[in-house]
């Protein structure tokens, strides 16, 4: 599911993020090509894309930190005053654009260890969006087993939200 970058060297090493190696996370930010596709914003500290091809659903958004680091608790004082006003905003967002009822957040730092947090839309007729059952969809698209959300689409809903975002500060 994930890009190759990310899956490798992600997995350099148990501990802090500093000692880890390459990171799949900051090269992904360095990748101008790839961001000019999926990222939404950039403000401070934080960085709101699409979930990368192939995105296992349409408004599957995630918030990553600017700085390497492995979770909130390598936070500075300002990421830590900044975190949750950025995700409230992130997952209201995510409703906005999808009209989903909820909005999941996950991280677990375990596929990547730079933090980057999952912004997943619950819609309530979608059983397949319910709790747990989003990593069950994650692996189905991973595995080709269902389709991934359309690239146009996952642009053309890019577009919308960098649009929504740019009066943001």
């Amino acid at each position: 599911m994930s890009d190759r970058r990310l899956s490798e060297a992600s997995q350099v090493g148990p501990g802090h993020p500093d000692l880890e190696g390459p990171c799949g996370i900051c090269d992904l930010h360095g990748d101008a090509q790839a961001m000019a596709r999926s990222e939404i914003h950039r403000q401070g500290d934080w960085v709101l894309r699409h979930h990368p091809h192939p995105a296992p659903m349409l408004g599957w958004l995630l918030l990553d930190t600017r700085r390497h680091l492995g979770g909130p608790i390598d936070f500075n004082p300002v990421e830590a005053a900044t975190f949750g006003p950025m995700l409230k905003r992130c997952s209201a967002l995510v409703q906005i654009l999808t009209g989903c009822q909820r909005v999941y957040v996950i991280a677990f730092g375990e596929g990547a260890r730079h933090l980057h947090a999952h912004l997943i839309p619950r819609h309530g007729a979608d059983p397949s969006s319910e709790a747990w059952r989003v990593a069950d969809l994650y692996r189905q698209v991973a595995a080709q087993g269902r389709s991934a959300a359309s690239p146009a689409e996952v642009a053309q809903l890019v577009a919308r939200a960098r649009e929504c975002t740019a009066s943001w500060r």
